[in-house]
């Protein structure tokens, strides 16, 4: 994703195979595994030296959920300005999650539904947040079914690529937008 291949990510997320987080699933895990092969139905456990089935080191799936999917993410320390930059991808056509920061819920929920992106946000009081809603043009995108550029509290920053930017306070906000050419 940091380096523009967000498909690839999309595709490592899905994958069912082995190796892959579905292949755990697939193996009845609720946990992220240290290994790819701790258990397998067909085969039963694996080494017991180190199979651990609660461990960190694969789990950077979750924190890119957060950070990619639902496109929460902080600018400094303490989530007191929110970044908010959802990466869609093929094969997923919605996501919703939330972040309980110091200052209160941060929420995101978004889909996609015959070529449009609908993206729901909530802000916690006494911060804001700079959100990229994915458009071709920022006079297309609405905040509650009025113009975004019109909006109470919302200011539009930019146009950045394929993203319409703007910063808003702490409420709920309802954007939505044409999906752009080749996003699904």
């Amino acid at each position: 994703t940091n380096i523009g291949r967000s498909d690839l990510a999309y595709r490592l997320i899905q994958k069912r195979t082995y190796p892959s987080w579905g292949y755990s699933i697939d193996q009845g895990a609720t946990t992220i595994w240290e290994r790819w092969n701790s258990f397998s139905k067909d085969r039963g456990f694996g080494d017991v030296k180190m199979n651990s089935f609660n461990h960190y080191s694969l789990g950077s799936c979750g924190e890119w959920m957060f950070r990619s999917m639902l496109g929460i993410e902080t600018e400094g320390a303490g989530f007191k300005k929110i970044v908010m930059k959802p990466e869609a991808g093929e094969g997923i056509t919605w996501a919703k999650g939330h972040y309980d920061s110091i200052h209160g819920r941060i929420a995101s929920d978004w889909k996609i539904d015959d070529g449009t992106f609908s993206w729901s946000i909530s802000v916690p009081p006494n911060t804001t947040a700079i959100v990229y809603v994915p458009a071709a043009d920022a006079g297309e995108v609405t905040e509650s079914g009025e113009s975004a550029k019109q909006a109470v509290g919302v200011n539009f920053l930019r146009m950045e690529e394929d993203r319409a930017v703007f910063e808003i306070g702490s409420g709920t906000y309802q954007f939505s937008s044409s999906v752009y050419e080749g996003e699904s």
